[in-house]
């Protein structure tokens, strides 16, 4: 890409664009649609039939596009289609086009790869959502944070969300507990090189958080013990039997304690609390803002943060 057809997409995107998944959703769909038309580029081609909306747009067509360049992540369910700004996007766009057109650096191929490039950035943006909702358990609360990050694990494959989350809340947790004198450590820092006991050492407890146990973890539950240690592992509702049948192949399921996350954390709100109604949203909130803090000094990926809605 020209270093002035970039200045000039960096500008429009400024100006028009941002990081909005409903101006993203336009600009991939006309760049894609204006690839099978010839140029100079006619407005009137991109307008629906009754006038007043861009044509083409959806949320099919954007998963299609991303889907093209190996992206399985929703942008928008909708493509932009009720915005009320994007007839002048549109306008202002195909204005832009052709203006490389004419100017002889038309590359639309790239042009794609930079709107698919912000798109990735809008996704790098995004936090994960914790929503206190009266009509559910706290555990059922703390389930739907947990399924988005499992969600998200699907669609960018080789990145444990899941786990990164858990490990981070109960970080969270104990550094309330210990007034933040607790260490913590980024997902990706293993306890075997570090030698760790676990994820977290708090007095003579080990405590690792784990959402697949495995024989490795129980192994290194058994050097706890040896060690003097009282492991503890945190993991999720289906991984709770899991580690309950290898601690008992291993000879130490009446010496090792396995809570599934859920219950960690909602019994914590619950004491937090002193199960009062209007005090439990400030405890999730002392534990979201720790669990943001602990994100941004330990992990390089801003979208791990959650928003708390109330």
């Amino acid at each position: 890409m020209s270093i002035t057809q970039r200045e000039a997409l960096e500008q429009f995107d400024a100006q028009y664009i941002g990081l909005s998944k409903g101006s993203l959703s336009l600009a991939l769909i006309l760049t894609r649609n204006a690839a099978q038309r010839a140029f100079p580029l006619n407005k009137e081609d991109f307008v629906t039939t009754k006038g007043g909306q861009v044509a083409g747009l959806g949320g099919g067509a954007v998963k299609k596009i991303l889907a093209s360049h190996g992206i399985e992540r929703t942008l928008s369910t909708e493509g932009g289609r009720t915005s009320r700004g994007n007839m002048d996007r549109m306008n202002a766009y195909v204005e832009l086009l052709n203006g490389f057109h004419q100017a002889g650096t038309l590359d639309l191929t790239e042009v794609e790869q930079y709107w698919v490039g912000r798109t990735l950035a809008y996704f790098d943006a995004l936090p994960f959502t914790f929503k206190l909702d009266p009509s559910k358990s706290l555990r059922a609360c703390v389930r739907d944070l947990l399924d988005q990050a499992i969600e998200r694990q699907r669609e960018v494959k080789g990145t444990m969300y899941a786990g990164a989350v858990m490990q981070h809340l109960v970080g969270a947790k104990l550094d309330y507990l210990t007034k933040g004198t607790l260490e913590q450590h980024g997902f990706s820092v293993a306890d075997a090189p570090s030698n760790r006991a676990g994820d977290f050492l708090i007095g003579d407890v080990a405590v690792h958080v784990t959402t697949a146990p495995g024989d490795a973890l129980i192994r290194k539950c058994s050097k706890n013990l040896q060690s003097g240690l009282r492991p503890l592992i945190v993991t999720t509702e289906d991984g709770l039997g899991g580690a309950k049948a290898l601690a008992k192949q291993c000879g130490i399921e009446d010496r090792l304690d396995v809570i599934e996350i859920e219950q960690f954390i909602a019994t914590n709100v619950y004491e937090w609390s002193v199960f009062e109604r209007d005090a439990r949203p400030t405890a999730i909130s002392e534990i979201i803002s720790r669990y943001n803090s602990i994100v941004g000094k330990c992990e390089s990926d801003p979208s791990l943060r959650i928003e708390f809605e109330e």
